[in-house]
């Protein structure tokens, strides 16, 4: 029996290129290759693709060569350089790990689309809906979903300081792993906050801040027919969850400790899992995502953020909370797989 053919994707020209590398290292080192034939296409922070041998820091140094998807759903893959001519890869599904911008905004999706070739996780709408924070919480609000209070504002708006009431959070509507994000405790804080969330997006988000348990789901499936790993809980000793930007992520985070399962009742996990699926299904997502709340003291759940492309690294959260429910990660990889060919 042959085996599949996947594209892994993965790098690309976001401030999250190196969590893209990690997380394809893990893909790699999980992924059936008795059943699966994995292709990797790395991105260069300059948005150059080429085909490597296998994921890691030092990549674009190893034997590679120019590679593109087609969107021609005729050819359904890949072109490849080899000799100065190109060849046609064929492709029976893609697993882009291309984490924030252009990888989870519905752009690489786009491209999917247009080629005809299967792909893991949410489409360009979901994707596009997820990644733009005001547009999440608007959705969700209208569902009957509780958010934090926000208001959106351009980089360049001019924004009365005393009208908010603080603490507050400053982030770039689009943009994910913290980057970009303050805390803000008082007026004077405020421009310094906007000004640094601006250079990672002209939309910013600030937004009300919100007092209760950080807790997380993964969610896998489509439709009706979902599955949801263990809760997790962060517990911050200091400032905000920012464990990408560490120095040193895999030997656990500076300032969170994430405990999986989360330290709460059976009852308020339950909830919360449901209330990740209902924000699942609301968003529109499929395959995939991370779902993150608050569970405030007066049993209160409310939308934090939705991550369609949640990180495959090491110390990850999702695969984290998907290995607590029992399923390890080649499993996983495999059925992300596979619901990628039922779409």
């Amino acid at each position: 029996m042959s085996r599949l053919k996947i594209a892994v994707l993965f790098g690309g020209c976001s401030e999250e290129h190196d969590v893209s590398v990690k997380s394809a290292v893990e893909i790699a080192n999980n992924i059936d290759t008795e059943k699966y034939e994995p292709i990797y296409i790395g991105i260069t922070r300059s948005g150059t693709w080429k085909m490597c041998e296998k994921p890691g820091v030092e990549w674009e140094s190893g034997n590679c060569c120019s590679a593109v998807l087609s969107p021609d759903k005729k050819m359904h893959g890949l072109l490849v350089q080899k000799n100065n001519e190109y060849e046609i890869q064929h492709v029976d599904a893609a697993f882009s790990v291309l984490h924030g911008k252009s990888g989870e905004d519905g752009s690489i999706q786009g491209l999917f689309e247009l080629s005809g070739i299967p792909y893991v996780g949410c489409d360009i709408q979901s994707s596009a809906i997820c990644m733009d924070k005001s547009l999440t919480y608007i959705i969700a609000k209208n569902a009957g979903i509780a958010t934090p209070e926000f208001r959106v504002i351009h980089k360049d708006d001019l924004l009365d300081a005393d009208v908010l009431s603080y603490p507050v959070f400053v982030k770039p509507a689009r943009s994910g792993s913290s980057y970009g994000v303050k805390k803000v405790y008082c007026a004077d804080e405020l421009n310094d906050a906007i000004q640094l969330a601006g250079e990672y997006d002209s939309k910013i988000l600030i937004e009300q801040a919100v007092m209760g348990y950080e807790v997380g789901c993964a969610v896998l499936g489509n439709g009706s027919e979902l599955m949801v790993g263990e809760v997790d809980q962060i517990t911050l000793q200091y400032g905000i969850f920012r464990i990408h930007q560490e120095a040193e992520p895999e030997k656990g985070s500076e300032n969170a400790v994430i405990t999986i399962p989360a330290d709460l009742s059976v009852e308020d996990r339950e909830r919360i899992r449901e209330t990740a699926k209902k924000i699942y299904r609301v968003l529109g997502c499929r395959g995939l995502a991370r779902v993150d709340m608050f569970l405030q003291n007066n049993g209160r759940i409310v939308l934090n953020e939705v991550n369609t492309l949640p990180g495959f690294t090491s110390y990850s959260r999702y695969p984290r909370m998907m290995d607590a429910a029992g399923i390890k990660l080649p499993e996983l990889i495999d059925r992300l797989i596979e619901l990628a060919l039922k779409r």
